[in-house]
């Protein structure tokens, strides 16, 4: 199981749609499992000359894949761009991303170009395993977090303090897959449980158990485990606590 948090298929993101309607992991949300994405831009730093609070549609993305990455609920995203719930959206598509009174204006209420907004703060999430098993596989450009290994039915926990933003199984890159935004900054995403503990709306504390570990296609139980820091997919290792620490 090779799964990216895409922002492609819709996978989610982890908002991926989730991914992950969500609010969609991104992890989700995310991006095709076999294909690289190019990676979700802030929506307080934008590119491309789009506006901050806003991202341009690349191939593959869907409003709950968008939605999920932002850290926020497919049907806002629609509502803010005035279309149906689940509506479909387009390559070069230019969607908000943030709640209206949450974009950066400038003199006479114009929205600056990218770079305008100014950067994000600096995250203060202190992010903690998920689960304690070895690591089958790690980040990189295909890949957009890593994969835990342990027995099936293991306990999932959420790395830190948050609010799910997405829990269901509309990322079938990611079988059953949660989402957590913890501030305007980090969001996480935990792909392949095999039951699900928490639904979308629900606040959850760190350490909380939140979904059982599923297995892989040999039977054997793994996770995946993504990050995502001002929409930017980042290696977990980075993050988390170092073994024995």
């Amino acid at each position: 199981m090779t799964p990216a948090w895409p922002l492609r298929t819709a996978q989610v993101v982890l908002v991926t749609g989730v991914a992950i309607s969500v609010g969609a992991c991104t992890i989700v949300p995310w991006t095709d499992a076999t294909r690289p994405s190019p990676p979700l831009q802030s929506y307080q730093q934008s590119s491309g000359g789009v506006p901050a609070g806003y991202y341009r549609v690349n191939p593959g993305d869907s409003l709950l894949s968008v939605a999920t990455a932002f850290g926020q609920r497919a049907d806002d995203v629609a509502s803010w761009n005035h279309l149906a719930p689940g509506a479909p959206v387009t390559a070069g598509q230019i969607l908000r991303v943030a709640p209206p009174s949450a974009v950066v204006t400038g003199p006479g209420g114009v929205v600056p170009p990218a770079g305008g907004a100014p950067a994000a703060e600096a995250s203060t999430v202190r992010l903690m395993w998920p689960v304690r098993g070895p690591i089958l596989s790690t980040f990189n450009a295909a890949r957009k977090g890593i994969v835990i290994g342990g027995k099936p039915g293991d306990p999932v926990k959420a790395s830190a303090a948050g609010r799910v933003v997405y829990a269901g199984t509309g990322m079938e890159a990611y079988g059953p897959l949660i989402i957590i935004k913890h501030d305007a900054t980090i969001i996480t995403a935990y792909g392949h449980n095999r039951a699900l503990l928490v639904k979308e709306g629900d606040a959850v504390t760190q350490g909380q158990t939140i979904a059982e570990m599923g297995a892989d296609a040999n039977g054997s139980g793994s996770m995946q485990f993504e990050v995502r820091s001002g929409g930017k997919p980042v290696d977990p290792l980075s993050l988390l606590p170092k073994p024995g620490g």
